[in-house]
């Protein structure tokens, strides 16, 4: 009798073990991620259509899993609205490559189905608000973007 007791000992040991290192990413990562907004002028407003808003600059934290529509908008410039979509980050990936590794085959679902394996894409998001009556419209702005027009508009 004391082989079954030590066996189920080794057995309990080794699921606790494997339910530890399960959803590697929703452990390491979570769920939710730091998603930032600036604006130029700053003072804007920023809306999701999912509830979430701030002024800008600011950093709300948002699910991961989420896809939304964001609006950048400030009295006296032309409201500027884009998509943010997620895809699987290296991050992520090494989260589930983990699990699969260690034998969580549980914690691949988990971190599949939670989102935390994925990041919100822009972060940042930058927008440049044009004035209203401009002939300019609101757009966003990558710092390579911004960079690479000032190399290219000097002599």
């Amino acid at each position: 009798m004391h082989i079954y007791a030590q066996r189920a000992s080794r057995a309990l040991l080794i699921a606790a073990i494997a339910a530890s290192s399960a959803a590697c990413a929703t452990i390491t990562r979570g769920t939710k991620q730091d998603y930032a907004v600036q604006s130029e002028p700053s003072g804007a407003v920023v809306k999701t259509n999912h509830g979430y808003s701030c002024d800008t600059p600011c950093t709300m934290k948002l699910p991961r899993k989420s896809e939304f529509d964001v609006t950048v908008s400030k009295t006296g410039y032309k409201p500027f609205t884009t998509r943010v979509t997620n895809s699987m980050s290296g991050r992520g990936t090494a989260g589930l490559v983990g699990n699969a590794v260690v034998g969580g085959f549980i914690g691949i679902g988990v971190d599949a189905v939670s989102g935390a394996t994925l990041d919100l894409h822009p972060n940042p998001l930058v927008v440049k608000l044009a004035a209203d009556g401009s002939a300019e419209e609101s757009r966003a702005v990558t710092p390579t973007v911004e960079v690479a027009a000032t190399a290219a508009a000097a002599p």
